[in-house]
């Protein structure tokens, strides 16, 4: 390969990196994303009112329940709703969102618990936001690894952003991989669509470049041999990297890697990040 032929394929290998790192920036900044939560309110049988949602809420066995006073109205399903509206028992890690106004509503199930975290667009930290360091990328940290299938998903309980919440993962595999000759694994849990991986991970760098309690890295689906592609140029932040108001999981102890991995995304400006 000629020394024009290496820079052209850095060039577009530059180039692929930067239009994915614009999209992550446009999900985060979002008019109802991440950066414009402004509450996280922890439900409980007791009604409770915010300042930054209508109505009173409450949970129980059968799920979470908000009763509207008059004047007061949320969509849901993109269909008004006054008075009480029950919305059912939700699932682990899943949730609704109900518009009021210019706001959105997340009504969501976290750790066995239910909350409801407000999202505004108008929100400091989201207004403010200017975007994430990182390291610049290189081909370098794009390695091929393995992919093996347990032989059933193993349940893996791992800690939370919010102290003393859990979060429970199905784990279907692991990924085993070399940096710098040095054999190394991490534990995956189900990632995006079918067949897709995620793993979540520290590092050497943790606490110094990059922000201290995890780190993401989304994988496609192996191919039939097993081989996947982890780019670590693409190693996310996790929302509770901006804000203490999410309930991002950690990564198991077996994620915790002794190695700096010198790519992806650094600690955020909103966390001191100069």
């Amino acid at each position: 390969m000629t020394v024009q032929d290496t820079t052209a394929d850095l060039s577009a290998f530059t180039r692929d990196w930067q239009e994915w790192h614009t999209r992550q920036e446009a999900r985060l900044a979002a008019p109802h994303g991440f950066l414009a939560i402004t509450g996280l309110h922890w439900l409980s049988e007791e009604p409770q009112r915010f300042p930054e949602a209508p109505g009173a809420w409450s949970t129980g066995a059968e799920g979470v329940v908000v009763v509207l006073d008059d004047g007061e109205e949320l969509v849901v399903d993109e269909t008004p709703v006054r008075g009480e509206h029950r919305f059912g028992v939700l699932p682990e890690r899943g949730g609704v969102d109900v518009v009021w106004g210019d706001a959105v509503i997340e009504v969501a199930r976290r750790g066995g618990h239910d909350i409801v975290r407000p999202r505004h667009p108008d929100a400091p930290l989201r207004t403010a936001f200017t975007g994430t360091p990182a390291y610049a990328p290189d081909p370098r940290w794009a390695v091929t690894g393995r992919y093996t299938a347990f032989a059933e998903p193993r349940p893996t309980t791992v800690g939370a952003a919010v102290e003393g919440l859990e979060h429970v993962y199905d784990a279907p595999g692991r990924v085993e991989f070399e940096l710098d000759g040095r054999p190394l694994a991490l534990t995956a849990f189900p990632g995006l669509g079918p067949g897709g991986l995620m793993v979540l991970f520290t590092d050497a760098t943790s606490g110094v470049t990059t922000y201290a309690a995890n780190r993401a890295l989304v994988l496609d689906p192996p191919a039939a041999d097993g081989t996947v592609v982890l780019d670590f140029n693409r190693a996310t932040n996790l929302p509770c990297a901006y804000t203490d108001l999410a309930t991002c999981p950690l990564p198991p102890a077996e994620n915790r890697l002794t190695v700096a991995v010198e790519a992806g995304e650094k600690i955020p400006r909103e966390r001191g990040w100069a």
